[in-house]
């Protein structure tokens, strides 16, 4: 049997736990002493394979650590939306989802179509082809800065 199946909802279910620790340390407004204290708190109540953790916690800290040039990002990929005025989810969603997109990991569509998930599950059915958008222009912009780079 394969484990491929495993390794991808597990995937999945990393980026569920990273969206509500990243909805804790944007509400909250967490220091990163408090994001890390969170982290832990998170895992001592919800118990999840090492995988999951490592994935998820990964997730967390290069979202809150990079959010900057993130919302940088969103900001140029939308047309008057400013990120005061998007729904929480969505814009943590679009944040986690971008810097898997800068991390250059896990294959582009992939990281869409569960931020398409994550939007079905925990934002509206407008949020997802609002994200998806977003998502879509966001992955032109940064696959074509790669493709610039020299090599």
């Amino acid at each position: 049997m394969s484990e491929e199946p495993t390794r991808w909802k597990e995937r999945h279910l990393g980026r569920e736990a990273a969206l509500q620790l990243l909805y804790q340390w944007d509400i909250g407004g967490l220091t990163s002493t408090d994001v890390e204290e969170a982290i832990v708190f998170y895992w001592a109540l919800n118990p999840a394979p090492e995988s999951r953790k490592v994935f998820a916690t990964g997730l967390v800290r290069g979202t809150a650590s990079r959010h900057g040039e993130i919302d940088r990002i969103i900001e140029a990929n939308t047309e008057n939306w400013r990120l005061s005025r998007m729904a929480v989810l969505d814009r943590l969603i679009l944040r986690m989802a971008i810097y898997e997109l800068l991390c250059d990991e896990t294959p582009p569509l992939v990281v869409i179509d569960e931020a398409l998930e994550l939007a079905k599950t925990f934002s509206g059915s407008q949020a997802v082809g609002f994200i998806n958008g977003v998502l879509d222009s966001a992955r032109r912009e940064i696959v074509g800065e790669r493709k610039a780079r020299p090599s």
